[in-house]
């Protein structure tokens, strides 16, 4: 049988479990609200403001910051996915069953929380259009690229790059709709999605063997949700900030018709105080 063929079942299981985790509500993340909260206790207004009718990189934001950042919201969403898996694991038994599609879903869309946040706030362009509920197909591919780094998919890594890559030389402020889902990327986000699928059910099975004992597959299930999300979501993360569409300055800024030089940004100073860190609850209302 040919590959191709082998894959499309998978894939369509993954891009339907994708589909899904999408529609939960609090997964869809709003660029503009994330940012602007992300950022009032590093940076000035106008700093702010120009993060998020451009990027974090072009107004400068500093490299320490938009680290701080990402890794505050990484351990949000660890922290949140983890309580979740452990309180889905408590009845153990028959009762499984039930809990485990669920749990999964709940992962996933975890999984694509933290992939936004982190996509945001390493400059990338706002990932849903419109208000529609559920994914279109530029979407659908670049979040499944996303996840296949999180998965350590050499295939989902490259497909990043090159993306990030196209909107980094245009310019663009949404991402390249014809690439990701007729053009160069689109083969590539098909083959991703099927290693993605084969992926996610090993991981429902041995999701399922750590809850199958009562209360004790609280511990195991947490443990393991906490075992796997943390290290994928810093594999993201790290992939990201390699991009040349994170670097500051490096972008082009373009005008109808010719190139102009990009204006002068205002950076923070070098012994600005660092701001304490968000508490979960600061961190809530970025749902």
């Amino acid at each position: 049988m040919p590959a191709d063929q082998q894959i499309a079942p998978t894939g369509s299981k993954f891009s339907q479990m994708l589909d899904a985790a999408a529609r939960l509500p609090g997964v869809r993340i709003d660029r503009a609200a994330y940012l602007r909260k992300a950022l009032q206790r590093h940076c000035t207004d106008e700093q702010i403001e120009h993060a998020i009718a451009e990027s974090p990189a072009l107004a400068g934001i500093p490299p320490k910051v938009i680290r701080e950042l990402a890794n505050t919201s990484i351990k949000f969403e660890t922290s949140k996915v983890t309580t979740i898996s452990a309180a889905a694991g408590i009845p153990g038994g028959w009762a499984l069953v039930g809990t485990v599609p669920v749990d999964m879903l709940q992962y996933t869309g975890h999984m694509l929380r933290v992939a936004q946040k982190l996509a945001y706030i390493y400059s990338w362009p706002d990932l849903f259009e419109g208000d529609s509920e559920g994914l279109d197909e530029a979407t659908e591919s670049i979040l499944t690229l996303f996840v296949g780094v999180m998965f350590g998919v050499n295939m989902a890594q490259s497909g990043v790059t090159k993306v990030s890559a196209m909107i980094a030389a245009q310019t663009a402020r949404r991402l390249p709709q014809k690439a990701l889902t007729k053009g160069a990327i689109y083969p590539i986000v098909k083959k991703v999605a099927g290693m993605l699928g084969v992926a996610m059910t090993k991981k429902t099975f041995a999701s399922g063997v750590a809850k199958a004992i009562p209360v004790a597959g609280a511990v195991f299930s947490g443990g393991l949700t906490l075992a796997t999300f943390l290290p994928m979501s810093k594999k993201l993360q790290r992939h990201l900030a390699s991009l040349e569409l994170s670097k500051p300055g490096l972008r082009a800024w373009a005008m109808p018709n010719k190139l102009a030089p990009a204006p002068s940004l205002t950076r923070l100073p070098r012994d600005t105080r660092a701001a304490a860190p968000m508490t979960s609850d600061e961190d809530a209302v970025l749902d």
